[in-house]
């Protein structure tokens, strides 16, 4: 393979979570030496082509485990729950860089890049699973991410709000106080695990926010009211719930009146 879009159509292909960490991490490894292509003239498959492993089940969200940190099952599924977000996250970075085409090259460089952190992140959670005395795949999980994937295939702005602006933006708010709780048990484990996923999504949020601003200066739309726009459109319930993070989303690219219209 030469491409990134043949990278991207292979993993975004395979069942094999074997395979979509090799291709992800040997995509990243050529683009790093100089031997990643960036044209194309293929077709894109169809969204409802993308494969995904037989497990873990995938069950509606009020049919999850119980998560609470207060118990070593509820520790077990919050893990699980955190390794099939970031296992998804892969995916969803190799699902916009190679859905949507005729950008500058550095929009797929910055996929690819956040494709390859998705996927340590994951290999890291699969480990500490393990020393949980659980797979991936044990749990159930629910398909929330990827059904915003699905309904923004054929809308760039609406992927960039919904994902990197929406989803991925919530682990911003709410991973300070769950590595606060780690830490107050002592699990240096936990916390170090958290501390580092949480540096990179700051700079995968960030990218979001610089690609959405940047592909609404194409379509001449103003970014900031686009995105409430976009939220209402595809947001089951309206908009995301507070609290918010304002120091950590500001820093990955929101601005105070998005923020503003947010809490409000």
């Amino acid at each position: 393979m030469k491409t990134v879009f043949e990278y991207a159509e292979a993993c975004l292909r395979s069942p094999s979570i074997e395979e979509k960490l090799a291709l992800t991490h040997q995509a990243w490894q050529c683009e790093q030496s100089g031997l990643l292509h960036f044209d194309t003239n293929s077709p894109v498959m169809a969204i409802a082509d993308v494969n995904f492993p037989a497990k873990p089940a995938l069950l509606p969200p009020r049919a999850m485990p119980n998560r609470k940190l207060t118990t070593v099952d509820g520790v077990v599924a919050f893990f699980h729950a955190i390794a099939h977000v970031e296992f998804m996250a892969i995916s969803l970075a190799w699902d916009l860089l190679y859905r949507f085409r005729g950008l500058p090259e550095q929009f797929y460089r910055d996929w690819l890049r956040v494709a390859d952190e998705e996927a340590q992140h994951f290999e890291l959670l699969q480990g500490h699973l393990r020393t949980l005395n659980v797979q991936y795949g044990d749990l159930p999980a629910h398909n929330g991410l990827w059904d915003h994937a699905v309904d923004t295939a054929d809308d760039l702005p609406g992927r960039l709000a919904m994902v990197p602006r929406c989803m991925e933006a919530r682990g911003l708010d709410v991973t300070p106080g769950i590595i606060a709780k780690f830490a107050a048990v002592g699990d240096n484990v936990a916390v170090a695990l958290l501390t580092r996923i949480l540096t990179d999504e700051v700079g995968h949020v960030e990218r979001g926010s610089y690609w959405f601003k940047f592909v609404c200066s194409q379509q001449g739309l103003a970014p900031e009211a686009h995105y409430q726009t976009l939220i209402k459109h595809y947001y089951r319930g309206g908009k995301p719930k507070g609290p918010f993070n304002r120091e950590m989303r500001i820093i990955a690219g929101f601005s105070d009146t998005e923020l503003d219209w947010l809490e409000s």
